[in-house]
Order: C-alpha cells, then sequence, then structure tokens
C-alpha cells in the first residue's frame, strides 16, 4: 500500500512538470515527506540522467552514456532552489555572491572568471561563471537563473581542464534548450 501511495504522490508532483519545466518529487518516509526539485533538462545524446545520483545529491544529474555520475571524468548538473527554503537569497546576484564566497574559502586560490551570459530557449540570460583550481580540484562552469519561485543552477564539473573544455557545447545546448 505504501508503494502506491508513494507512486501516486510522485504522479501527482510530476504533473505539473510540463508547465513550469521543475521536475516536482515528493517521497513518503519515515520522517515525513522529503521533496526533490530539480530543472527538467532535455534529452542530449550521448547523456542519461543518473537517477540515483540525482535523488541522493536532489539536483538532476547526468553523467556520459558510458559512465555514471560517481565514476565520469565530468558530469552535467542542475539544482533548484526553492526561495521559501532559502529566504536570505533574495536574487541571482545574491546566490552567485554567495557561491563565490564558498568557493575562494573551500578552494584555497580558486580563479573565478565571468562568462559570456547565456540565452534559455526562452529568452532569459543567465550569467554564468568558470571556477579554476590552481593546484587541485574539479573545474567547474556554473551558470544561474531564475523562475518563478525557485533559482536555477547548471552546473558542468570535471576533473580535468581538458574534459570541462570538451563538454562545453554540450553545457550550453542544454542551456540553450532549457525553458519555463
Amino acid at each position: 500500500m505504501r508503494t502506491v501511495f508513494s507512486l501516486l504522490i510522485v504522479l501527482l508532483f510530476s504533473v505539473s512538470v510540463s508547465h513550469a519545466e521543475i521536475e516536482k518529487i515528493a517521497i513518503p518516509g519515515e520522517q515525513g515527506m522529503k521533496f526533490y526539485w530539480w530543472p527538467k533538462l532535455p534529452n542530449i545524446t550521448g547523456w542519461h540522467q543518473d537517477r540515483e545520483h540525482s535523488f541522493l545529491y536532489s539536483v538532476n544529474a547526468l553523467a556520459p552514456d558510458n559512465g555514471t555520475f560517481a565514476n565520469s571524468e565530468t558530469v552535467i548538473y542542475a539544482k533548484a532552489i526553492f526561495k521559501p527554503r532559502d529566504p536570505e537569497i533574495k536574487s541571482v546576484e545574491m546566490l552567485i555572491a554567495r557561491d563565490k564566497r564558498d568557493f575562494l574559502r573551500n578552494v584555497p586560490g580558486v580563479e573565478i572568471r565571468e562568462m559570456k551570459t547565456l540565452i534559455s530557449a526562452d529568452g532569459k540570460k543567465l550569467k554564468s561563471f568558470v571556477f579554476s583550481p590552481k593546484v587541485s580540484g574539479n573545474w567547474e562552469r556554473v551558470t544561474y537563473g531564475e523562475e518563478g519561485e525557485f533559482f536555477l543552477i547548471f552546473t558542468v564539473s570535471s576533473r580535468s581542464k581538458a574534459g570541462l573544455n570538451a563538454t562545453e557545447s554540450t553545457y550550453e545546448k542544454i542551456i540553450a534548450l532549457y525553458k519555463e
């Protein structure tokens, strides 16, 4: 019975996906409902959603078809932050500033460069940055946006600069196809 209830809850929240392009999933657990929200991403040849890691990290986790989110050199993921759950962040600019502070604090010597603005399928301009480690760590390109009650974060993360560069056009295509 619990499985049927879980399925009904998932289906109920999935009905709104086509309108908002935010995938909303609720799963009942022993400590109440667990909510997962992430941007619905287009299907891209050569990539697949790693559902297990999507739930583990509360992001829409994409991995190359020949790997998983955990073992691939380069991955792409998208996160939706429900604004009422993060009330101190009032704008995309505040979200970017917080992320920059967190990177500078947690990744010694990280270099942060603003990249060209990316434009979504519905014409929204999204700010984009590259976070580069000086010594070791992941190379990341992070793009920020806003959609209704959500802040959006799209990330390509790689263990190497070459991996980041090789995936950049796929990443930009995902954002160019994304729409509210």
